[in-house]
């Protein structure tokens, strides 16, 4: 917010037509405190908002410290006050230093001191993205603070922190953070741009920016909210690109690639074995979670003698009773599953897991008893709806629902053709994606002999390598 003031003060430094100009903009606002001291016959004019700043502070130091100087002490504030954090300002930048948590003192010239109040609720630990070994600390919604805990781990001057301020009304703050010996100056450009487009009332939290960052044609998701700063780290050293935003405790990685999302920090603190084996079970359980039920729907309802017939008797012989199609059924099941997660997700951790035991247990039962569903589909359903939720990212998980109700409907009208369709249609759209002009199977497509090797199978080698798509320096630890 910038006021639009005709300013008529002298060069002595007599601002009252900006003060009253000032109060006329913000009286209606109580928050904000106007304080004048008369100091060396000069008058000062000290303006703040008393929510967002420490009072104690200004009241305890800087007021005690201004009347005591002199006049021509009064002249160099600058370099008098004890504040680290102290610029001058023009006047239209007035409001929104304010509104930052500054004290704006207007005498001789203009000067802002920060004197932020502590809003924030400190460093907590992770809630989101657990993680059994590895650093336990996240971001907060100070923007500061967020910065602070990724320069802990990226302790290099090639770390860049760029800042735009987005939002008509909320201006806030957004950092774009890169390492300039690694990104690709185009990626950043790019970057830039979209943000810069942006104009909307207010951002108040990093989600607000994925629409304009995201590529709007596809399904999948472009890009990685993380509320972690090991993980941003990360994504930095490799070359990317990591977004903060002043409010959220979530950080924006991108690119993202497919592949990005079967991998967690788990694995880059664990054994290669151990790691290679949970990766391939994330990508069983992602085809589990997508191709289960639809199978299942074309083999029992179409395809008969695509499995042995004594299995197929046992599945009919479960569906004897019930009186909906196979692939109504199904359906029932997945919006069932869909309703019971997103309450259980809403409601508080106690209630949580009440809900949890009625829907799950109590609720499940009673419907197989009464002949509504066959045992064998809450079995096919629930294994395919809890190997969707392995993935952290609910981006992933929505697509995978998606994915995985389409299959069904094409099961159900062509039978295993519609399996084949459905996949075809799967794998082009992979094959299409494309993120800020990034292949999205990268390192699959194109092939990158070296980053393949941390795809599905982690191998750890002497001398590690960077993926060559985002960075001519492929090598770790050496920089051109």
């Amino acid at each position: 917010m910038y006021l639009k003031i005709n300013l008529l003060h002298t060069n002595n430094g007599d601002y009252m037509s900006l003060i009253n100009n000032l109060k006329k903009e913000l009286e209606i606002s109580k928050d904000y405190i106007f304080k004048e001291l008369n100091i060396s016959n000069k008058k000062i004019y000290l303006l703040f908002n008393e929510v967002l700043t420490n009072t104690l502070l200004i009241d305890d130091f800087i007021i005690r410290e201004l009347v005591n100087l002199d006049k021509k002490d009064l002249k160099d504030l600058i370099n008098v006050l004890p504040n680290t954090n102290i610029v001058k300002i023009k006047e239209k930048d007035i409001i929104n230093f304010v509104n930052n948590g500054f004290l704006v003192i207007i005498g001789y010239e203009i000067l802002a001191i920060e004197v932020r109040a502590n809003l924030d609720r400190g460093v907590s630990s992770v809630e989101s993205e657990l993680s059994l070994t590895g650093p336990k600390d996240a971001f907060s919604e100070i923007f500061n603070t967020n910065l602070g805990l990724i320069r802990r781990r990226i302790k290099s001057p090639y770390l860049v922190s760029k800042t735009l301020s987005i939002g008509r009304s909320s201006n806030t703050l957004v950092g774009i953070l890169y390492m300039k010996n690694l990104v690709n100056k185009k990626l950043v450009k790019d970057i830039e741009n979209k943000l810069n487009k942006i104009d909307i009332d207010g951002i108040i939290d990093s989600s607000y920016l994925k629409k304009s960052l995201e590529n709007k044609n596809n399904l999948f998701p472009t890009l990685t909210t993380t509320e972690r700063p090991d993980k941003s780290s990360m994504a930095l050293l490799e070359g990317k690109v990591v977004i903060i935003v002043d409010g959220s405790p979530y950080s924006i990685i991108l690119p993202s690639f497919f592949i990005d999302f079967f991998h967690t920090v788990d694995d880059y603190y664990g054994k290669d074995i151990d790691t290679t084996f949970i990766r391939i079970i994330r990508l069983i359980a992602f085809l589990i979670a997508i191709f289960l039920p639809s199978l299942y729907i074309s083999v029992t309802t179409r395809n008969y003698d695509l499995i042995p017939y004594k299995l197929l008797i046992m599945l009919k012989a479960g569906r004897t009773f019930v009186p909906f199609p196979a692939y109504i059924e199904a359906l029932f099941m997945i919006i069932a599953f869909e309703i019971l997660k997103e309450s259980d997700i809403r409601m508080s951790a106690t209630t949580g897991s009440a809900i949890s035991i009625l829907g799950g247990l109590i609720l499940g039962d009673a419907a197989v008893s009464a002949g509504i569903v066959s045992p064998i589909m809450i079995i096919i359903i629930a294994i395919s709806s809890i190997a969707a939720l392995i993935f952290p990212s609910n981006e992933l998980v929505n697509v995978v629902r998606f994915y995985k109700i389409f299959l069904l409907i094409l099961s159900a009208i062509f039978g295993i053709y519609g399996v084949f369709i459905g996949t075809f249609l799967l794998i082009y759209n992979l094959f299409t994606i494309k993120c800020f002009n990034y292949s999205y199977l990268s390192p699959i497509i194109p092939y990158d002999k070296n980053e393949i090797l941390d795809s599905f199978i982690k191998k750890d080698k002497n001398i590690k390598t960077r993926n060559s798509i985002l960075t001519k320096n492929i090598i770790r630890g050496k920089y051109k």
